[in-house]
């Protein structure tokens, strides 16, 4: 089964190059594209769905190769095949989206291009995700960095994009860095970069784990997108085109999950601090994640802000599972696992949806600024409704997905605190206390974002001409809104995937049957979503029975009740900030927003403005002023660049000597 897989890598790896064929017609183009996109997705979800299902075994591939440490070894296991399953199905509706998107925003003569770094983004995230070696896993690393920073300064032209490409460039090879060394303590430790040796490393002292817990968690946190670590994030997403950022955000950002969480399953038996560390890495990423989000105007922004948030959620899952392990209570241990993962398909599903519901809409009116849009539900009711669904998944609300995985991580910290020790009762508490905050100021949030942008009136004339965007972009928007659903409602199928994941980790007992643990929540949790779509069809029969009876009825709109305004205003409406102001307000000590308020002198102001800026404290305060002492520093060291080549030949020169030297000793 392991030829399925080498054939859509491969397949994926060639369609990036297949992008410059000189074919006249730019729309066969990336029709052509696309589909070999598609072909080599449900090509790769094959040996993934039967291993996952129980019907196949790990899968390994290896080749002898010419670079040092080891060969090109690569592994389809339980994990890397529950985390390719949304690279692949995110990638293939992505690519269908990006055939009128990329032509509508792009210039013809860089479609190719486009093309290009779009395949090589998604067939390096499934090299790492598969990648069984240090060296190979680093290489493919390096690959989706390079590839996703073109695709994020693919406008060019646009300061901000050039901005925003540059710090997204400098955070990951910042990550990279601790990565580096990561690796270079395991291969120390066993003498091999092979990830089978690595799986040998339980036995070693708590320190030295730690050490490697460490650098993983700040490592592949900074691709995650862990606050602090996190400000390339809001930067780098609004930038990509909007199919690129569905893809960066919905699944790329989860191979930081994914390689934390391998690294979490080579070292064994966890100190009980390690969990507290992602346990509150979890709460400051979801609460500030989502603090930040309410605050913003720029609806990519505010998605981004939302990934941050949702990444602290599947943090809480992990940490949560690891002060399980930790105390030797199980069940704790599979339910804050099993959350935190499914939330990685389930983030995938409708983050990915809200992208590219906010695609359509920026391709539509020009403009991300929520503050100028409104009505929009009239013109574009597929776009309208799919990001509803979106809305109310990344909410947590019932009957659909987001809920079924935060309802697990719920359910472990319940039983954390009601049949544990204090030692797990207060990691439980803290996990209920911040994951009912985030919910709650996720409602509110996406309350806002989908009221303001498609309900009411029009805010300025960029709605005017907006319409319903054509099948190849609302199709995939379609079917992510369905999974949202179906996900949900099928909710016990994921019982024996997670089992199959959670076996790997060698701290679970053989003896635990996972799936039995797992399987006693399943039912009322479907038992939930089922009455959930039990009401929605009620309303659905509700509407169409009044629109029945109102069938042969003159029907006639007229206003509200109006306090004497006989023709009230699209200006008279909630913006963006008068919305939030309550919570801005509420939390000014974190988010330390400005406030620009003008115009309102007097009984009738001929001109008023209400508007607030959110800056990112981190990088403010943080990042901004350390990176300007560093230039300062290094500024002193420019004499060493004078232009003469001699002088650089005799530091090469040097360089060499020492390097031989250091070799001969």
């Amino acid at each position: 089964m392991m030829v399925p897989m080498l054939v859509s890598l491969c397949l994926i790896f060639i369609n990036a190059f297949l992008g410059f064929l000189p074919i006249a017609n730019p729309k066969a183009r990336s029709i052509f594209a696309a589909f070999l996109g598609v072909i080599a997705a449900l090509i790769g979800l094959v040996p993934c769905i039967c291993l996952l299902s129980g019907h196949s075994s790990t899968l390994r591939f290896a080749i002898p190769w010419q670079m040092p440490f080891g060969n090109f070894s690569l592994c389809l296991d339980a994990l890397s095949a529950f985390f390719l399953i949304p690279i692949f199905v995110l990638g293939a509706l992505a690519a269908i989206y990006g055939i009128k998107y990329l032509l509508h925003s792009t210039e013809i003569e860089r479609l190719g291009s486009a093309w290009f770094w779009y395949y090589l983004l998604w067939a390096s995230m499934v090299l790492v995700v598969l990648a069984s070696n240090g060296l190979l896993f680093l290489m493919a690393w390096e690959l989706t960095v390079l590839s996703s920073f073109f695709l994020v300064v693919f406008n060019y032209d646009i300061g901000s994009n050039r901005r925003a490409g540059w710090i997204y460039l400098t955070a990951s090879h910042i990550g990279t860095a601790f990565l580096f060394a990561l690796f270079l303590v395991l291969a120390k430790i066993t003498g091999s970069l092979e990830f089978e040796s690595f799986s040998r490393i339980e036995n070693i002292g708590m320190g030295l784990k730690s050490l490697i817990f460490l650098l993983a968690v700040i490592g592949f946190g900074t691709k995650a997108g862990f606050i602090p670590l996190h400000v390339w994030l809001p930067e780098a997403h609004p930038a990509a085109p909007s199919h690129v950022s569905a893809l960066m955000s919905g699944v790329m950002i989860k191979t930081g999950i994914y390689g934390l969480v391998r690294t979490l399953f080579f070292l064994g038996h966890p100190a009980a601090w390690w969990g507290w560390v992602l346990l509150i890495i979890g709460l400051v990423s979801g609460i500030l994640g989502v603090l930040f989000a309410i605050s913003q105007h720029d609806l990519k922004r505010l998605l981004a802000y939302h990934s941050v948030e949702n990444i602290g959620i599947i943090a809480l899952g992990l940490g949560l599972g690891l002060l399980g392990l930790s105390h030797d209570n199980y069940s704790v241990a599979a339910f804050g696992f099993s959350g935190g993962l499914l939330h990685v398909l389930n983030h995938a599903v409708f983050k990915g949806l809200l992208f590219l519901g906010a695609g359509a809409v920026l391709q539509e009116t020009g403009t991300r600024d929520i503050d100028h849009l409104g009505g929009l539900l009239k013109q574009m009711p597929w776009t309208g409704a799919s990001f509803l669904v979106g809305c109310l998944s990344i909410s947590g609300l019932p009957p659909f997905n987001g809920f079924v995985s935060e309802f697990l991580i719920y359910f472990g910290a319940f039983l954390s605190v009601l049949n544990s020790a204090g030692s797990l009762a207060a990691p439980g508490l803290l996990t209920i206390v911040g994951l009912s905050l985030i919910g709650g100021l996720a409602s509110a949030c996406f309350a806002k974002a989908f009221s303001i942008i498609f309900l009411g009136n029009p805010r300025s004339n960029l709605t005017t001409n907006a319409k319903e965007v054509p099948f190849s972009m609302k199709f995939p928007m379609v079917v992510l809104a369905t999974l949202c659903l179906l996900i949900a409602l099928f909710a016990p199928l994921f019982l024996t995937p997670l089992g199959e994941i959670l076996k790997i980790n060698p701290d679970f007992p053989k003896e635990i049957e996972l799936a039995k643990i797992l399987g006693e929540v399943f039912p009322p949790l479907v038992a939930i979503c089922s009455f959930g779509i039990i009401l929605i069809m009620l309303l659905s029969l509700a509407l169409d029975f009044r629109k029945y009876l109102l069938q042969n009825r003159k029907i006639e709109q007229t206003v509200t009740w109006d306090c004497g305004y006989a023709q009230p205003l699209p200006s008279m409406q909630y913006t963006g900030s008068s919305f939030a102001q309550p919570l801005t307000d509420l939390f000014f000590p974190f988010l330390k927003t400005e406030t620009h308020l003008k115009g309102v002198d007097g009984y009738f102001p001929k001109e008023a403005t209400f508007s607030t800026h959110t800056s990112d404290i981190f990088q403010d305060s943080w990042f901004k002023p350390a990176f300007r002492r560093i230039s300062l520093l290094l500024h002193r060291f420019t004499w060493i660049q004078n232009g003469v080549v001699q002088v650089y030949v005799l530091y090469i020169t040097i360089t060499l000597t020492v390097l031989l030297i250091s070799c001969l000793m």
